[in-house]
């Protein structure tokens, strides 16, 4: 008997969060891919699972001073301080844009406090091409004294219930990893109703110029990104796959097929490409170009088959 051939059209890639049905399992990462304009000339953009846009707060934003940016040995520290247009120019410029291109579109939201989070996903819940909404939890509270809503398990299923009230829309909190224990956060926010979590933001780190002694960022400290904190982030997605039932994506150093694969075997149902965009602009199409060649040679049904098979013994 002939052996069964996978062709690549009979390769099933969807995968879902949530209500929300992908394509394929690869996403951008918000604050890496712009408005996706940006990419377009790099970029098949329709081919992708979803486009998430950078963070987008009620006003805008003009972030924090230069220097901003540093890079690190296998990776970058970033201090953009979360500049964007606000959300009354994101709907009226950036999003007739994204509406025609055929692919979800994931708002990261950002806010001061919980009642900023629940307007800014009233204020998106019925704009044509808005699919999804990511919460940036890794904010400070102004209310509660600067606090990250992302270190303090009830402010976090505080802002998620919030969101989950103001709209229908599915809802994903992007988890810190700055915290004793990341599977505390992901309950909690699983139990506030999100449909997801996508995980994991930057780690805290800073560099140090030693010609002038001085911090080479200006804020100081920035979050470090990039294949560095890859291991990192894997052992969270695992950790955090082994408590929740609710879907999860992976963030943290994805530059090729293989850095996905691994993060679907540790429990993700779907990737996050990052700073790998800085560094190649396809990155995110050469992503999903091996992941469909993996499932090619590995005469896979449905990608779906690898989520979470991760084999222990």
């Amino acid at each position: 008997m002939e052996p069964v051939i996978i062709t690549s059209d009979a390769v099933d890639l969807q995968v879902a969060i949530g209500s929300l049905a992908l394509q394929n399992p690869v996403m951008t990462a918000s604050g890496t891919f712009g408005y996706g304009r940006e990419f377009e000339s790099f970029v098949d953009l329709s081919r992708l699972g979803a486009i998430v846009v950078k963070g987008i707060s009620l006003e805008p934003r003009c972030g924090n001073p230069p220097p901003r940016i540093v890079e690190t040995a296998c990776g970058m520290l970033n201090a953009i301080g979360l500049e964007n247009v606000g959300v009354d120019r994101f709907i009226r410029e950036k999003m007739p844009y994204l509406s025609g291109l055929g692919v979800p579109v994931i708002v990261n939201i950002l806010g001061d406090c919980v009642e900023e989070y629940a307007r800014l996903a009233e204020r998106l819940a019925d704009i044509a091409g808005v699919s999804a909404i990511e919460i940036n939890i890794s904010c400070p509270n102004v209310k509660k004294g600067g606090v990250a809503f992302g270190t303090d398990p009830q402010m976090a299923a505080a802002v998620t219930a919030a969101v989950k009230k103001s709209c229908r829309l599915p809802i994903i909190v992007k988890l810190s990893p700055n915290v004793t224990d990341v599977t505390l956060m992901a309950k909690a926010v699983e139990e506030a109703g999100a449909d997801g979590v996508s995980l994991i933001n930057t780690l805290i780190g800073m560099a140090i110029d030693l010609a002038s002694r001085r911090p080479r960022l200006a804020n100081i400290i920035g979050g470090l990104s990039g294949p560095a904190i890859k291991p990192v982030a894997l052992r969270m997605v695992y950790q955090v796959a082994q408590v929740v039932t609710i879907p999860i994506i992976g963030i943290g150093g994805i530059a090729s097929a293989e850095d996905a694969l691994e993060f679907m075997l540790a429990g993700a149902s779907a990737v996050q490409v990052g700073t790998a965009n800085f560094v190649n602009p396809r990155a995110s199409e050469d992503v999903l170009d091996g992941i469909t060649a993996y499932a090619r040679e590995q005469q896979l049904s449905s990608i779906r088959d690898l989520i979470g098979g991760l084999r222990l013994g």
